[in-house]
């Protein structure tokens, strides 16, 4: 049941997909403001309206939505709270809005993608279902940007920290009086973020890489003295530095057992994906995928790794 610690209320609504239930968050202010908005779907709606009603709220108490980020479990009820302004990172505004030429660009970014790691064109499938999922999602383009520094309008005492890695348009949303952070998914307390592949912000430049920039935001987050973080999936944070810590050194290890596979003999990308996750590349590829290519843009950011053209014209990846 939803209650109110300080200014901030925590509610957790269900969603279709394997990371579980997501949480969204009522805080007050000058303007009382949905941190997320859940996903589209008529058990998340329902109970959403019976949290709010434990709190004496309905929706239309609501006077401003702010995103964390793009991903659909966070926007579900855009539409329905249709009147209500959205607040967001401007670079998640083509995610919000998915007009046809987005979604043509998407489909060939990732097409590419797929074509460079010598994925089975049969598999192309994978992209199909992604695109689905974004109907979990509402459609409704944000009525003003936020950025790295601003103090979130009607919040008095927050302010934006960019977290950019597991999305393009993440924030991290801090109170530096209670030492509070909202941090949507940038960290959870019980599994690893995953740094999402995404499309450039500006179509045919170069693509980002979200697992530098993810690693680089969380050494940013050690900057603040955060004492709570509540996150976009499962319980509160309260060991930042320790878990960022952990996190990163995960990683590293991962990448190192990836340079490893190369020191054996020259990989695919896809042949490094499936020998990194055996099982779960088959029910999660675009995660998997996006998991893989992080570990190969770290390597290659340390001069561990390098592209080879083999004599198929398939990009390899080898040690340096």
């Amino acid at each position: 049941m939803a209650e109110w610690i300080g200014d901030v209320s925590k509610i957790t609504l269900p969603t279709p997909f394997p990371v579980g239930d997501v949480n969204v968050y009522l805080v007050k202010g000058d303007t009382l403001t949905l941190i997320d908005a859940g996903v589209k779907t008529k058990q998340a709606w329902d109970t959403f309206i019976r949290e709010l009603q434990t709190l004496h709220l309905q929706p239309s108490d609501i006077e401003q939505i702010v995103l964390t980020h793009h991903h659909p479990d966070h926007i579900g009820f855009l539409d329905d709270l249709s009147n209500v302004p959205i607040l967001g990172h401007q670079n998640g505004n083509r995610w919000l809005i998915r007009d046809a030429d987005f979604l043509a660009n998407n489909r060939s970014f990732y097409e590419t993608m797929f074509s460079e790691l010598s994925i089975p064109k049969k598999m192309e499938k994978v992209i199909e279902r992604t695109e689905s999922i974004l109907e979990f999602g509402g459609k409704r383009a944000l009525t003003a940007f936020l950025e790295d520094g601003m103090e979130v309008p009607g919040l008095s005492g927050w302010y934006v920290i960019e977290t950019l890695g597991h999305a393009q348009s993440h924030i991290s949303l801090y109170n530096e009086n209670d030492r509070l952070l909202i941090g949507g998914d940038h960290l959870l307390a019980t599994i690893s973020s995953n740094p999402i592949l995404e499309p450039p912000i500006v179509p045919g430049t170069a693509r980002p890489k979200p697992q530098l920039q993810y690693n680089e935001s969380l050494k940013k987050v050690t900057e603040y003295p955060i004492q709570t973080v509540y996150t976009g999936h499962g319980p509160e944070i309260h060991f930042v530095n320790e878990l960022v810590t952990e996190r990163l050194s995960r990683q590293h290890e991962r990448a190192m057992k990836v340079k490893q596979m190369l020191v054996e003999q020259p990989l695919t990308g896809f042949e490094i994906c499936q020998r990194l996750f055996p099982k779960a590349w088959v029910s999660e590829l675009n995660l998997t995928i996006s998991e893989t290519v992080g570990q190969l843009d770290y390597l290659r950011s340390l001069g561990e790794i390098v592209q080879v053209i083999d004599g198929e014209g398939k990009i390899r990846y080898t040690v340096a």
